[in-house]
């Protein structure tokens, strides 16, 4: 039978994407414990292999911490180029299979095949052929989750990691979340999983108890949704190509900057990985921001917006250079800078089908 409105969402997540590019890359790292990132003392992970993750090594974990954790931890620094070259030859697949493609990250995207472009039977047919062209084309895993929301999709992409997929059905999604932590839902923090946690609130089923002005007297406006996903209802189409709305690059330094040469050539650096992106995007904005975060953790940042775009990688050195000099001289070292460009304007050449899961 057929059931108009109801769409087929698949969430593709690629399994410990940058550290399983590395292990495929470089056999001696394979079946070990692998963080990319740098093992300095204000290193951070920006990935970990399963291997790792055995060891509760985490992304965003402290580098120091990850070795504490794991004393055979292996780092590796990151190829962002090579990262991104193998998303785009990953988004080509998905192009096969429909138009509605939305990115949350290089390593994972949003698919609407509610359209059955290929003449597969199932969502989930659809789903295994991707992924095991992912595989054969990439040499990497893929897993992912199937059904008729995004929210849920993202929860089934979870559910059997690595390397497996899980559907949850039309009808299944109230049943489906009623016992997850409500930790482990997309888009509840910990800072807000503690909150809820402390008003009695732990799992899906205990949120769907809530009422909608209840949660809205705890959360704001987040409190609608919250009482939406617990019952799995999320109307949000698949977005694709959603227009950036910045573009920003930034570092932390083994130690301090002191010198305000050195101070300018951070910024310089990061200027110019900005304006890579902003070229190959054809995107270009109006708003360049400095950020500069002192040794003794305050911060601060530098902004100015223009009447047109910044259309040159000269211009947009001179302009960061610029911002950070107002804050000279320096009351103390500089740990990290960062360059954004935002406010973009971009330029140059400028029916119903079977629901089956």
């Amino acid at each position: 039978m057929t059931s108009p409105g109801i769409r087929k969402i698949i969430h593709v997540d690629m399994d410990a994407f940058y550290a399983s590019v590395e292990q495929r890359d470089n056999p001696h790292l394979r079946g070990r414990p692998v963080a990319v990132g740098y093992g300095a003392k204000r290193g951070v992970v920006a990935a970990a292999s399963y291997e790792a993750r055995e060891y509760g090594v985490r992304s965003a974990m402290p580098s120091t911490t990850a070795l504490r954790k794991c004393p055979p931890l292996i780092f590796v620094p990151p190829r962002f180029e090579v990262y991104r070259a193998i998303s785009r030859q990953i988004r080509e697949i998905f192009a096969d299979y429909t138009d509605l493609i939305e990115p949350l990250s290089l390593d994972e995207a949003y698919l609407d095949v509610t359209e059955n472009r290929r003449g597969l039977p199932t969502a989930t047919a659809t789903a295994t052929e991707i992924r095991a062209r992912i595989k054969a084309e990439t040499g990497l895993n893929a897993s992912a989750g199937i059904s008729y929301n995004k929210f849920l999709a993202k929860l089934a992409s979870d559910y059997r990691k690595p390397n497996g997929q899980f559907v949850v059905p039309p009808g299944h999604g109230e049943a489906f979340v009623e016992n997850l932590p409500v930790a482990k839902f997309h888009g509840v923090g910990p800072v807000t999983a503690e909150k809820m946690n402390s008003l009695g609130i732990h799992t899906g089923a205990d949120l769907r108890r809530q009422t909608v002005s209840f949660l809205q007297t705890h959360f704001g406006k987040s409190g609608p949704w919250y009482h939406a996903i617990a019952h799995g209802e999320d109307h949000r189409p698949v977005v694709s190509d959603r227009p950036r709305k910045s573009s920003g690059s930034e570092t932390t330094f083994l130690e301090d900057l002191t010198e305000p040469a050195a101070v300018e050539q951070g910024v310089l650096s990061m200027a110019d990985e900005v304006w890579a992106w902003c070229e190959k995007a054809q995107a270009f904005g109006r708003t360049v921001t400095v950020k500069i975060k002192y040794g003794d953790f305050r911060q601060a940042t530098r902004s100015r917006t223009l009447a047109a775009p910044v259309v040159s990688q000269e211009s947009l050195r001179a302009i960061s250079v610029e911002l950070v000099r107002t804050v000279y001289p320096l009351p103390t070292g500089v740990r990290l800078l960062g360059v954004t460009v935002s406010s973009f304007e971009a330029s140059g050449p400028p029916a119903q089908l079977e629901f089956g899961f």
